[in-house]
């Protein structure tokens, strides 16, 4: 997928907040995916962290093409192969661990990979990752963070995600070496559940305008 990059930049330049989704029932994929496109997003990242993931992830792109559907929670080759199979068009990691990096055989650009330190993002570049997520991102230090790593790394560009809220968005989006931010808050897990389309309709579109 050499072209995984410019279609997750060029959507991130429209709308760079990107709901991180976890779905416990893939009945509920096509009204969020119609929701989420009508609040204007262009990117969502559905975790693994359920079983009804892949589906969703399947469900999401039959009813909107438009949307680019990841998958997140990508811990193994196994998820990644799975991921790719049900139609994710790009993996999001918490981190990198030997038996991840050496199944993707070179699908890095693919990848998003987690990071939490210089040496980390230093490490994923130079194995070809081109875009990275500084996770947990208010536990690694966040704006502070990102600021310091813009001085000697300004090359790198990230997707902070992980204990960010509603008031720190604009200003991490401000930042030159943010290319989009995540959070679970913009559709979380129970208001999917509860079918509170309304309400995630509602979030998405202010965290849009902030952006």
């Amino acid at each position: 997928m050499p072209d995984t990059i410019q279609k997750l930049d060029a959507a991130a330049r429209k709308a760079p907040v990107v709901p991180v989704i976890v779905v416990d029932s893939v009945s509920a994929a096509g009204p969020l995916a119609r929701t989420l496109v009508k609040a204007g997003i262009t990117i969502a990242e559905v975790t693994l962290r359920t079983p009804a993931g892949l589906d969703a992830i399947t469900a999401m792109k039959a009813e909107a093409p438009e949307l680019l559907v990841g998958a997140g929670t990508v811990l193994t080759g196994r998820d990644a192969d799975a991921a790719l199979k049900a139609g994710a068009e790009f993996l999001v990691s918490p981190g990198m661990s030997p038996g991840l990096r050496d199944a993707l055989k070179g699908r890095e650009s693919v990848m998003i990979s987690g990071i939490a330190s210089a040496s980390e993002a230093m490490t994923r570049h130079e194995e070809g990752f081109e875009r990275l997520k500084l996770f947990p991102a208010s536990i690694a230090g966040g704006v502070p963070a990102l600021k310091a790593l813009a001085g000697p790394l300004p090359h790198l560009r990230f997707m902070p995600t992980g204990g960010i809220n509603e008031d720190e968005v604009k200003t991490y989006l401000n930042l030159p070496n943010v290319f989009a931010l995540g959070g679970s808050w913009i559709a979380s897990q129970a208001d999917i559940a509860a079918g509170n389309w309304a309400r995630i309709e509602d979030i998405a579109k202010r965290l849009l305008a902030l952006a």
